[in-house]
C-alpha cells in the first residue's frame, strides 16, 4: 500500500481507503455486522488507514461498525464521517448549527470514539457553502476537541470552490471516474494551490467501471441504482455518475480494448485515478472481500501509459462529456 498526504492535515493515509455505505450491506441488502467486521479488518490487515462513513449509512450501523473495528486496532485508522443528510426537508433553511452541532455528537456516539478525525458535512444545499455561521459551528468543534479536521462532500464544483475560501476545510470529497473528468480540470489545480486534500468517490461510477453490468443486469428495489437513475432520492450524480447506462456500455466496451482482459478492469480504473497525484486518497466501497482484494491491487499496479491515459480521454470526449459534463 502505499499513502499520500491528505492536505493541510499532514495526515498520511492509504492512497486507496474504504467508503462504507455498502459495508456489510446496503443496496438493497440487509446490514450484516459479521460482514462489516470482516471487511473492516480485512481493509486495515491489507495497510489501509483511512475509513469513510456517514451518519445516514445504515441508520448509524456503519458508523458503529467502524468505530468497533477502530477499537480494536492498535495502528492509527483515519476515520472520517459526515453530516447532514439527516436533515429534513433537505434544503438550506433548515440547515442550523444546532442541528449539525447534535449531529456530530451522534456520530461520536455511534463510533464510541473521544474524537472524530474528520468530519465532512454531506453535500449540503449550495448556499450552505457561503454562510459563515456553519464553517465557524465546525471551527469550534475542533477547539473543544470533538473533531480534528472538517471537510465537505460535494455534488458540484463549484460547491467546492466556495467551501475552501474557509480555512477550516481541509479536505474535499468529490466524484472522479473515467466516466467524470470535470475535476480534474477545475477543481485539482486549486486544492493543490490551497493545500486541500481530495477525497475521492463513486471511483467505479456505481459498479459500471467494473465492467461486469449490462443491459440485463437488474437491481433490487432499494439498491439506489434501481431507483435513483434520475434522481428521484438525492443528486443523480451519485448513481452510475449520472451517466445514461445507453451511452455506458459502449464506452465500458472501448475501454475494455485500451487495457485488454488480463487485469480487471476495476482494478485499472481506480489506478487511473491515482495517475493524479493531487488526489490523496480514493474510496471504493466493498460488500464482499473479493472486491476489497481488487481495490487494494490497484495500488500495486504500474502507472499508466500516456497513451492509455489519452485513450481514456478519447472514450469519454466520444460518448460521455455532452451527456455530463456541464452538469456537476
Amino acid at each position: 500500500m502505499n499513502y499520500r498526504i491528505l492536505g493541510k492535515t499532514g495526515w498520511k493515509v492509504s492512497e486507496i481507503g474504504l467508503g462504507t455505505w455498502q459495508v456489510g450491506g446496503g443496496w438493497g441488502s440487509p446490514f450484516d455486522p459479521k460482514v462489516a467486521e470482516e471487511i473492516l479488518h480485512t481493509a486495515f490487515d491489507s495497510g489501509i488507514n483511512f475509513v469513510d462513513t456517514a451518519d445516514v449509512y445504515d441508520a448509524g450501523l456503519s458508523e458503529a461498525a467502524v468505530g468497533e473495528a477502530v477499537r480494536q486496532r492498535s495502528e492509527k485508522i483515519y476515520v472520517a464521517t459526515k453530516c447532514g443528510r439527516r436533515i429534513q426537508p433537505h434544503i438550506n433553511e433548515t440547515y442550523t448549527i444546532e442541528k449539525l452541532r447534535r449531529h456530530v455528537e451522534d456520530s461520536l456516539r455511534n463510533t464510541g470514539l473521544n474524537r472524530l478525525d474528520l468530519i465532512q458535512l454531506h453535500c449540503p444545499p449550495s448556499s450552505v457553502y457561503q454562510r459563515d455561521e456553519i464553517f465557524a459551528l465546525f471551527e469550534k468543534l475542533k477547539a473543544e476537541g470533538k473533531i480534528a479536521a472538517m471537510g465537505v462532500s460535494v455534488e458540484q464544483v463549484e460547491e467546492a470552490k466556495m467551501a475552501m475560501e474557509y480555512d477550516i476545510v481541509s479536505s474535499v470529497q468529490v466524484i472522479y471516474n473515467m466516466f467524470r473528468l470535470k475535476p480534474a480540470d477545475e477543481l485539482f489545480p486549486l486544492a493543490k494551490e490551497k493545500n486541500v486534500g481530495l477525497i475521492v468517490r463513486v471511483p467505479l461510477a456505481s459498479g459500471l467501471l467494473a465492467g461486469k453490468i449490462n443491459a440485463d443486469t437488474t437491481f433490487s428495489h432499494d439498491d439506489h441504482r434501481y431507483f435513483n437513475r434520475e434522481g428521484k432520492a438525492f443528486d443523480k450524480g451519485e448513481t452510475f455518475s449520472g451517466v445514461p447506462l445507453e451511452r455506458a456500455f459502449p464506452a465500458i466496451e472501448e475501454l475494455k480494448g485500451v487495457f485488454g482482459a488480463e487485469v480487471p478492469l476495476a482494478s485499472l480504473a481506480l489506478r487511473w485515478i491515482l495517475m493524479q497525484e493531487q488526489v490523496s486518497t480514493v474510496i471504493p466501497g466493498a460488500s464482499k472481500i473479493s472486491q476489497l482484494e481488487s481495490n487494494v491491487k490497484a495500488s500495486e499496479l504500474p502507472g499508466l501509459t500516456s497513451g492509455q491515459m489519452k485513450e481514456v480521454q478519447e472514450v469519454y470526449d466520444k460518448h460521455i462529456r455532452e451527456a455530463v459534463h456541464h452538469l456537476w
